[in-house]
């Protein structure tokens, strides 16, 4: 940590480090109330372990099992939140729980576990769970191993199918809020003067160092909280105790009908998933102890096989082979520091955590996706009571999020005012912008030759990467197709929209050629991101 810092008047009232799902949170919340907030991430918006989750807005049905019904309420309540703040972005997703002899979980046991998750979900828009003979299981799933099956279970939560939009919406909340927003800014060091954080001191992509200080800091940087805390590799006494998962990304396979399934692996009874996600299948996940660094996850050929396997435990004629993988990717979770040996049994339940010894710094560990908002507020409740703020009061369970407060069926009916854009790409901008779509939009109105797409796949258009860097923080063609536009999360993760989106680059945003070629490599560095270790040398 720095030293004394100047006695001037702190630049913010707080600074967050950390753009992910619950940094971005906590700047929309703190900002909502009034604070003077900055949030820095050391890369783009929501590049980490958001991104690297399983895509669901869930209850935590498995969290039952270790007796964490609070956390399963909040879950549960804040999975309702987003399905009325965020329609475009959080969808309900029924899924199927198949049960065979020897299972650890017998059928009676999953009946009465989905009942237990019915009753701490009152008040849900969702329907309640079903309990299936094994021929309603087989008619309902045709591909499903049909040999010592017993029954199913079905029930219903929630996908967000791009978290990295959800993370955008927030900032962009922040922003409109009042929020500084600055991606790319790596903290150097904390700065501390009598036993009280400063602020801290960041580095810019230029090289620039600055003073940034703030009476509170929020440390909210995922699976580096350690190492902010130590200004670089942690040393003893951590908060975090993390853990690798993985995921493998196929096409649509034959006997698998659709349906989201929940499944136990045949090797060792972990439950995986198996999910419909943007027109492919998305598997996952394994969770292993990870101690590197973050930067460095990777998912392994034995990860692959792994899942490959356990798919192949549900759909035995059908399931996929290795050269069926189109991508893997891998994230670790920032987990509480609990010595114990399943990492299964670790909570899921987030801290936020008062320094031991630098008072007004407050260390966020744990949390998922789909508590962010309450994470948040509890955040912002510590910093408002530090900085003795008792008025400002959370606003963030009554408020949509930016692109929320209509159907995306709502926008797409608007959208026919643009003849230009074909009804897929109406769509495509409904689902991803939700009411903002319109914005996008109306850039094809001063330049048609924006409307022409520039991803076959999820039907983006040249607009989207001119509004990407315009009002979404984007600094690189990468940053645009992996978390923006979402036209990198295709099966060629996004190779042949990356040529024609330079294209726009070129003619809308001023590209000379050496800034073409250092965005097309910056692509390839960030597709390398979604492969296994043996994979990569080819991308």
């Amino acid at each position: 940590m720095s030293g004394p810092a100047t006695a001037a008047a702190a630049d913010y009232d707080v600074l967050v480090i950390g753009a992910g799902i619950n940094g971005a949170g906590i700047a929309r919340d703190a900002a909502l109330r009034g604070l003077r907030t900055c949030i820095i991430d050391q890369d783009d918006a929501g590049a980490g372990t958001s991104r690297w989750s399983s895509r669901l807005i869930h209850g935590g049905l498995r969290y039952l099992e270790h007796g964490e019904l609070g956390l399963v309420h909040e879950s549960l309540r804040e999975r309702e939140l987003l399905l009325r703040q965020a329609p475009h972005l959080v969808r309900p997703l029924p899924l199927l729980i198949p049960v065979y002899a020897g299972s650890n979980r017998s059928l009676a046991t999953v009946d009465f576990g989905l009942w237990v998750y019915d009753l701490l979900s009152l008040g849900r828009s969702l329907p309640g769970h079903r309990r299936l003979s094994r021929e309603e299981a087989i008619r309902e799933v045709p591909g499903l191993r049909i040999d010592s099956l017993e029954g199913a279970a079905t029930y219903f939560d929630a996908q967000v199918t791009f978290p990295e939009r959800l993370v955008i919406e927030l900032l962009v909340a922040a922003r409109e809020s009042g929020a500084v927003v600055r991606t790319r800014t790596r903290v150097t060091g904390l700065l501390a003067d009598g036993g009280r954080v400063r602020g801290a001191t960041v580095e810019s992509p230029d090289g620039r160092r600055e003073t940034l200080t703030a009476t509170v800091v929020v440390n909210a940087a995922g699976p580096w909280v350690d190492r902010v805390i130590a200004g670089g590799a942690p040393a003893g006494g951590r908060l975090l105790g993390p853990t690798k998962g993985t995921h493998i990304v196929v096409r649509r396979f034959a006997g698998f009908a659709g349906q989201a399934m929940y499944a136990e692996a045949s090797s060792d009874g972990r439950p995986f998933f198996i999910i419909p996600w943007n027109g492919l299948v998305l598997i996952g996940t394994t969770d292993t102890r990870f101690e590197g660094d973050p930067a460095t996850a990777r998912a392994t050929e034995a990860e692959v096989a792994y899942l490959l396997e356990a798919t192949r435990g549900v759909f035995p004629r059908t399931a996929p082979e290795r050269r069926h993988v189109l991508y893997a990717y891998a994230g670790v979770r920032p987990l509480p520091r609990q010595g114990l040996r399943e990492t299964a049994a670790i909570t899921r339940r987030h801290h936020v955590r008062q320094h031991a010894s630098l008072r007004g710094l407050y260390n966020v560990v744990g949390g998922k996706l789909t508590t962010f908002r309450s994470l948040a507020e509890e955040a912002v409740d510590q910093v408002v009571a530090r900085l003795g703020r008792r008025g400002a009061r959370c606003a963030t369970a009554a408020a949509a999020l930016p692109g929320g407060g209509a159907t995306p069926l709502d926008v797409e009916t608007e959208l026919q005012r643009f003849p230009a854009l074909s009804a897929l790409t109406r769509r495509h901008l409904a689902d991803t912008y939700g009411t903002r779509a319109e914005r996008v939009a109306a850039l094809v109105l001063a330049e048609p030759a924006l409307a022409e797409p520039v991803c076959a796949w999820s039907h983006a258009i040249g607009a989207e990467v001119v509004y990407a860097f315009q009002e979404e923080f984007a600094g690189s063609l990468a940053d645009v197709l992996f978390r923006r536009c979402m036209a990198g999360l295709g099966p060629d993760l996004g190779r042949a929209a990356s040529e024609r989106a330079a294209g726009i680059g070129a003619r809308f945003l001023g590209w000379d050629a050496d800034r073409v070629r250092a965005e097309h490599a910056a692509w390839a560095a960030e597709a390398a991101l979604f492969s296994t270790v043996a994979e990569s040398a080819r991308l």
